[in-house]
């Protein structure tokens, strides 16, 4: 082996940096559509910012450009280090990054000018998927491409994750995607009624459970052991933990579309593998917290540990939560209401967000040869973020079981007890403590950004020389 060799950290330290920035765009406008709901006439007359357009750009920032950008530099940084060999094809993977900024900004300017395809999460318009196809492809040639030139037999279990969600991302997207331009800006679905809605949650979910669940358990299975100095609590584990969650979330779509037109045996199967799903979760989330046996003390002084590990916590409670809300009955009373609103961010901030903050505050220090700016700024966060969360959470699932209820009340004669507007009216406090919560949490990336770039301004670009394997 070359000693001049490198590790390629360049693509990391954009992405990782970007991550930070995409993360407080998106956070400030979800902190802004959330007093929206609050204040309704707050910017009235604006239809750039209006709730339906604000709110795509929102999910699309912190999913994608906070998310991915996240996503994008630990993949890069943890396939590098466990195949003992820098990234395939360097070029491409400069590519990659200004290819995924470029997606960003095309959402940031065609959300709000009302340009949508109108599908969850999967909004944009045909070129701008287009673009995503072209950079998911040569991202899938980097990492793959990585791979095949390990020094090393062995392929970490991290990169199993990674892998599994680039390939099974690239499928959703283009099935999902298929549609008729009709303009630059305007094309349909080539699927219709049931079958898009089929096609769409089969989509949306998987985004959520390879995208948002599988990808950040990469992170989860290489920064854990990293950060607590020890190895995974059982490497066996975590191999029956990745067959069986990949196996079984492809299927869970159907519990989207509970009493719908959707054929009774496909809401059924959805329902049942959603409830399977709860043990791969499960044992996901076991394997990462045991990770600390025997060093449950070094959580009382590390706050990196704590986001690390409160995040995993967080990814327990909410697949247990999500399995829960699938079946039929619970369904029947969560279903559109704030309790699922509660939920996705119960996984949102605090397992993708916790998770990618803790990673961040990992890397960025190794990317410039530094050490932390503050790590007393970093328990600060750790507290704020914690507190924001638990406020979003515990009011939106008040607000929704009452929603709920509400909706369900009928009096002796079979009227209902209640009109929508008194349902709306009654949420009204627990918005407002939403909106707080997500304040408190914007707060904290602030927090992280300012100790980031001090971070960056004390240290200098570094590229760690590639180790030769250990035999």
């Amino acid at each position: 082996m070359n000693s001049a060799q490198t590790y390629n950290y360049d693509v990391v330290r954009k992405f990782a940096v970007m991550s930070v920035v995409w993360g407080i765009v998106g956070m400030l406008v979800g902190v802004i559509i959330a007093f929206l709901l609050v204040f309704p006439d707050m910017l009235e007359g604006i239809p750039y910012l209006s709730f339906g357009r604000l709110r795509p750009l929102h999910t699309n920032a912190v999913i994608f450009a906070f998310g991915g950008s996240a996503l994008f530099a630990t993949s890069y940084y943890i396939v590098q280090r466990t195949c003992h060999t820098p990234l395939f094809a360097p070029k491409l993977a400069a590519f990659t990054f200004w290819g995924w900024q470029l997606v960003i900004v095309l959402a940031a300017i065609t959300l709000p000018l009302g340009f949508t395809s109108s599908k969850e999460y999967a909004e944009l318009e045909w070129p701008i998927d287009i673009l995503i196809t072209i950079v998911w492809v040569s991202y899938a040639i980097v990492f793959f491409g990585t791979i095949m030139m390990r020094k090393v037999k062995h392929i970490y279990v991290a990169n199993w994750f990674f892998g599994a969600y680039i390939i099974t991302i690239a499928m959703l997207h283009i099935v999902n995607n298929l549609e008729i331009p009709i303009t630059w800006t305007k094309s349909y679905s080539i699927y219709s009624g049931v079958q898009d809605a089929m096609i769409q949650w089969w989509y949306g979910h998987n985004a959520v459970g390879f995208f948002l669940t599988a990808a950040f358990l990469g992170m989860m299975y290489y920064f854990i052991p990293k950060q607590v100095g020890r190895p995974v609590y059982s490497y066996r584990l975590s191999v029956v933990h990745f067959w069986a969650l990949v196996f079984t979330y492809i299927w869970a779509g159907p519990h989207h579309l509970m009493y719908t037109a959707l054929p009774d045996w496909t809401q059924s199967l959805g329902m049942v593998l959603s409830l399977i799903l709860l043990a791969p979760s499960w044992g996901g989330m076991i394997n990462g917290i045991m990770t600390l046996s025997g060093a449950w003390e070094k959580l009382r002084d590390d706050p990196i540990l704590k986001f690390l590990v409160v995040s995993v916590s967080f990814y327990g409670m909410s697949t247990f939560e999500g399995p829960m809300m699938a079946i039929k009955t619970v369904n029947a009373l969560s279903h559109y209401t704030d309790w699922t609103i509660g939920h996705v961010h119960s996984g949102a901030l605090g397992w993708v967000g916790m998770v990618s903050m803790g990673s961040l505050y990992y890397l960025i220090p190794r990317l410039y040869n530094t050490t932390m700016y503050s790590m007393k700024l970093i328990n600060i966060h750790f507290w704020t973020a914690t507190i924001g969360v638990v406020l979003y959470i515990t009011s939106m699932w008040i607000s929704g079981i009452m929603q709920g209820l509400m909706w369900r009340a009928v009096n002796s004669d079979g009227t209902l007890t209640y009109s929508f507007v008194e349902s709306v009216q009654a949420m009204h406090p627990f918005y407002f403590v939403r909106g707080v919560g997500g304040a408190v949490f914007l707060f904290g990336m602030l927090i992280m950004a300012y100790n980031v770039y001090k971070t960056i301004a004390q240290g200098k670009a570094y590229n760690a020389p590639v180790v030769a394997p250990a035999h």
